[in-house]
């Protein structure tokens, strides 16, 4: 298991690391402006950049029935105009002040980005607190994103994978938000109108669900004041629909027969919270499972030894209401019997005996150094990173805290969490013919 490859990797790492060691030891400082916005800052004057990071707590789970695609919809309009600029207007002042600003809605947020020069920050932060605050949702430029995601819908309707997704989504999680489409359907998005809209975006854009982060070339006392300029007028408290927590069903055979030449296979075991108190012992588990892109158990017993895939991997989905382990693979479809099989033997394997001492040391010492490389390259994934311990309630001080958690698991709590993962029933789904139809 452990393949030479292995030690070429690490070796390249840690050639590559002492350049990222300063801003692994970054100094975060939790800044709070007078109106009570709360965001985590790193100062950073190698180069003339600001970037900011946020997210409302919500998303696409807090789409009304029938009305599904609407935070979608919404996502795609606050830099079509805000305030008293119309839509050409709004851009060509983003334009102007060279700012780049992004929004998107995902499963348990809405998030949103800006990355502006600092010489232009004051109206880079007037254009961004002018979109959050007063968005114009005027009916042109809806009708024209709803367009566009119409035509992904359709598209999608054609697409095995997205048909198989679907089907998928719904046989593990039934009834819950989760399984509805972020995009909506063709019936839903036509519904939706401003009034929505601006309803949707009272009810989630408020303080009290706000996380941000900022990573650049601005010291705290300017930050508390871009920070109420920017947030400080919206209300205080979201009115969010109230998310069931939802464990994945198991157990459950999804087939999407269509006649492809390769076969998606893809199993789901139960996750782990992101709280609790094995999580790193699953993390390193998963890791030596299917994680590592080169030498993971499943890589080496799927795509080395046999060539069955181009590649085979595991991860954790941590959403705010689930979790799961999920297995992916894709596979000519006259072997995807024996490719699942092969798969199903290797997680078994892994959920009897659980790693090695030496799989376990070796991993160990991967996961912690490359994080500052994944994690920590620039102002915008360094914001991303700050943001996401935010959502996750891991503590300003995580990124100190974080090797010796990982140094402090034992094999025999990797190979618990390896048992109760792994040994389960999982769901299963095929995209392709059906088994054992071909050759």
């Amino acid at each position: 298991m452990e393949a030479p490859l292995a030690t070429l990797l690490l070796a390249i790492l840690f050639l590559i690391l002492p350049p990222l060691t300063a801003r692994a030891a970054m100094n975060i400082q939790q800044v709070t402006s007078p109106k009570g916005i709360t965001a985590w800052l790193v100062e950073d004057y190698s180069v003339p950049i600001i970037a900011i990071r946020f997210a409302f707590d919500g998303g696409s789970t807090q789409d009304p029935a029938g009305k599904e695609g609407l935070a979608n919809l919404m996502s795609g309009l606050f830099d079509e105009g805000a305030g008293d600029l119309d839509s050409e207007a709004f851009q060509a002042k983003l334009d102007e002040v060279g700012a780049e600003m992004s929004f998107d809605a995902q499963r348990d947020g809405t998030y949103g980005s800006m990355r502006m020069l600092a010489e232009e920050r004051d109206g880079a932060f007037d254009l961004l607190g002018m979109a959050i605050n007063h968005p114009r949702f005027d009916q042109a430029p809806i009708d024209r994103i709803r367009s566009q995601v119409l035509s992904g819908i359709i598209a999608n309707e054609r697409d095995p994978n997205t048909i198989a997704q679907t089907k998928w989504l719904r046989a593990i999680y039934g009834a819950h938000p989760y399984s509805r489409p972020d995009q909506g359907t063709r019936q839903s998005i036509a519904t939706i109108t401003p009034a929505d809209l601006a309803a949707f975006h009272k009810a989630n854009f408020a303080r009290g669900g706000l996380h941000v982060a900022v990573v650049g070339a601005i010291d705290a006392e300017t930050l508390k004041q871009k920070l109420d300029s920017v947030f400080g007028d919206l209300p205080e408290k979201q009115t969010l629909a109230p998310v069931a927590d939802v464990a994945p069903k198991l157990g459950e055979h999804v087939e999407v027969d269509y006649d492809l030449p390769q076969t998606s296979l893809q199993l789901a075991y139960p996750g782990v919270d992101r709280q609790a108190p094995d999580f790193f012992a699953a993390a390193l588990m998963n890791e030596i499972l299917g994680g590592s892109a080169f030498t993971s158990r499943l890589y080496q017993e799927v795509r080395e030894k046999r060539g069955l895939a181009y590649g085979a991997s595991s991860g954790l989905v941590d959403h705010q209401h689930a979790n799961a382990l999920v297995v992916t693979t894709a596979t000519r479809s006259d072997r995807a019997a024996e490719t699942l099989a092969l798969v199903r033997k290797v997680v078994k394997q892994m959920a009897d005996e659980g790693p090695t001492e030496a799989e376990l040391e070796a991993t160990k010492k991967y996961m912690v150094g490359a994080y500052a490389i994944s994690n920590l390259d620039s102002s915008g994934s360094i914001a991303a990173t700050l943001l996401e311990l935010q959502l996750d309630k891991l503590g300003i001080d995580y990124i100190q805290r974080r090797a010796a958690l990982i140094n402090g698991v034992s094999l025999d709590q990797v190979k618990a969490v390896a048992k109760k993962l792994l040994s389960p029933e999982p769901s299963i789904m095929v995209v392709g013919p059906k088994l054992g139809s071909k050759g």
